[in-house]
């Protein structure tokens, strides 16, 4: 199939699927005049292209999971470590939600007057995930 129908069937636009093809992510079969000539397998590969960038992979994580002439091959730990990452900013952006939605709300006339917004700009300046609703611990003296 030729470009202008992978565009059809995917919605990409032929500058990706140039871009792609210049990754390696794809390959085209040919030509017929100035038009690049697909094998209809490629439609497969820009699904799992999609389904990886969406998942958050890299080009060049996808790239190692698109073999040029083998079957799709996607290491089940890859995906896994993918699934804890992704979990993992789900509490980091349900945390910063939080934040947000208690500034939005916050009692105090000023936010940095907040015991609250200052225990999560603390949080955010040393890169913890603090839980909103967790209380602000003082140290212990020993």
């Amino acid at each position: 199939m030729d470009i202008s129908e992978v565009v059809k069937q995917t919605g990409l636009p032929p500058s990706t699927l140039r871009f792609y093809e210049e990754k390696g992510l794809i390959k085209s079969v040919g030509r017929q005049g100035q038009r690049r000539l697909f094998d209809a397998k490629v439609l497969e590969r820009l699904s799992v292209i999609a389904l990886g960038r969406s998942a958050g992979f890299s080009l060049a994580e996808i790239h190692s999971m698109l073999p040029v002439n083998e079957k799709i091959q996607v290491s089940r730990d890859t995906l896994l470590a993918k699934a804890e990452q992704v979990d993992s900013d789900i509490k980091r952006l349900k945390a910063v939600r939080d934040g947000l939605r208690h500034a939005a709300n916050c009692p105090e006339q000023n936010h940095l007057e907040c015991p609250t917004f200052q225990r999560l700009m603390r949080a955010a300046i040393s890169r913890q995930r603090v839980p909103i609703a967790s209380p602000v611990r003082k140290a212990k003296d020993s």
